[in-house]
């Protein structure tokens, strides 16, 4: 059954940078877009970044965009997201998404 695992969050200092990571076990995303959101507490979920496999583009929100990078793995199994120079507002769960599939999501704290 396709599902789709998030991992790489935890606590970063103001400032750093975090690199997370989609995966679809025993699955491959093929041509298709994947995409990352994130929901902070009290918010609702926001549309951060996504990449189309087939060609690689990527789409950014605009705000992040100069500090986020969104690549993925020739053999269509893996998606990354770096976000650099982190502020308190990234805190969050963040989430993969592949068409009308979600994971479980990867919780993101942005503390000294």
């Amino acid at each position: 059954q396709l599902r789709l695992v998030e991992s790489g969050g935890g606590v970063v200092p103001p400032g750093g940078s975090l690199r997370l990571t989609c995966t679809a076990p025993g699955h491959k995303f093929g041509i298709n877009k994947v995409s990352w959101y994130r929901q902070a507490p009290g918010k609702e979920r926001e549309f951060v970044a996504s990449i189309m496999y087939s060609n690689g583009t990527p789409e950014y929100k605009a705000s992040i965009e100069h500090r986020t990078t969104i690549s993925r793995d020739p053999g269509q199994t893996t998606v990354w997201m770096v976000m650099n120079v982190m502020e308190p507002t990234d805190k969050g769960t963040y989430y993969c998404d592949f068409g009308t599939l979600w994971g479980q999501g990867t919780q993101v704290t942005v503390s000294a």
